[in-house]
């Protein structure tokens, strides 16, 4: 066990609820960084611990706005974060950053360099980044990215930011567990309607294009483009994006620069307008309990495949079962349903 793992086990959840809570600035980042990676540990003993802090830290929690945002690489994404972090900073909110770095898919490592990309917001006592890794998890959205935003609300930020992988249809897993989700283009990416085809663009609840100024005629016809576009989505699309009802919200096309920092406080206000508008109408908080439930069954269905990796009969099985699907002497679904057998004490005969 690693030094830090260790020095965790020996941290009553107490006093890391007190420390988050409560605790001055400096001691409460090292809190937030060892409740974080309690929580991201897979031991059996820690997942036992982890949960006993989220019991404790529920009550503080909720409070916050949470923003997804998601975009292609080379978007600027990071760079836009860092941007939209300070000037929230400046009107005296305290922002949380949970950026997800893609795992790589041969060695499995993964780099974790978004603060590096954001060296002003990463310095300031009123921001906090975490940089984790997706491990491959659908959406690209680090597994337990929901419990490090409860730690976050818990330390007093209220506006917490997920920065997920910007690649692919997947990314609807980020607007699943934030309030408002941001797709950011850029002005000449070509195929603007790219998005749509894969069922990201009809989640959005607000598009943004980055860049505007590298070519403002190439982002004003981008905007016209995916407004035309957002309005299709509206009547055939996301039930929540009714186009006829003024009460709720309709999605929006921005154009900003974030290097130079144009178009920053029009996107805050359109955000804050979107966070009226929908808590008005009851659907954040609608929003927020379905999120909640989904969340339960995502975490139910990851303990019903470790339990069932973790049975001594599927142990036995499964490698003689993958040589035989591998060499094709068997076919996949037979193999897994002779795996699901034994693990309900039914082991088929012809695993034999």
């Amino acid at each position: 066990m690693s030094p830090h793992l260790q020095a965790l086990t020996q941290a009553p959840a107490e006093a890391l609820v007190q420390a988050i809570t409560h605790g001055a600035p400096a001691v409460r980042r090292r809190a937030m960084a060892k409740a974080i990676t309690l929580l991201e540990s897979t031991r059996a003993d820690h997942r036992a611990q982890g949960d006993e802090l989220l019991t404790a830290l529920l009550p503080h929690t909720g409070k916050a706005f949470r923003l997804g945002i998601s975009g292609v690489p080379g978007v600027g994404k990071s760079t836009f974060i860092e941007a939209l972090g300070l000037y929230l900073i400046a009107q005296g909110h305290r922002v949380a950053v949970l950026t997800i770095d893609p795992s790589s898919t041969v060695s499995g490592g993964s780099i974790l360099g978004d603060k590096t990309r954001m060296e002003h917001l990463s310095v300031h006592e009123q921001a906090y980044i975490r940089p984790s890794p997706s491990s491959g998890t659908l959406g690209g959205v680090a597994e337990k990215t929901r419990e490090a935003m409860l730690v976050c609300e818990a330390a007093g930020y209220d506006v917490v930011i997920v920065e997920t992988v910007g690649v692919g249809q997947s990314e609807t897993a980020a607007a699943s567990m934030t309030d408002m989700f941001v797709l950011l283009q850029l002005p000449n990416a070509g195929d603007d309607l790219q998005a749509i085809k894969k069922g990201v663009m009809e989640i959005a609840d607000l598009v943004v294009i980055n860049k505007a100024d590298l070519d403002p005629k190439a982002a004003t016809r981008a905007e016209a483009q995916i407004t035309s576009s957002l309005r299709i989505l509206s009547q055939h699309g996301n039930p929540e994006h009714s186009h006829h009802d003024a009460s709720q919200w309709h999605p929006k096309v921005l154009q900003i620069s974030a290097l130079l920092g144009q178009g920053v406080d029009a996107f805050w206000a359109a955000v804050t307008q979107y966070r009226a508008l929908q808590t008005a109408n009851g659907r954040l908080a609608s929003r927020r309990e379905k999120q909640a439930l989904a969340w339960m069954w995502e975490r139910i269905d990851a303990g019903l495949k470790q339990a069932f990796r973790a049975h001594p009969q599927v142990q036995y099985l499964l490698p003689h079962l993958q040589k035989d699907v591998a060499a094709g002497r068997i076919a996949a679904s037979t193999a897994a349903r002779n795996l699901l057998s034994a693990q309900s004490g039914q082991a088929l005969s012809a695993t034999n």
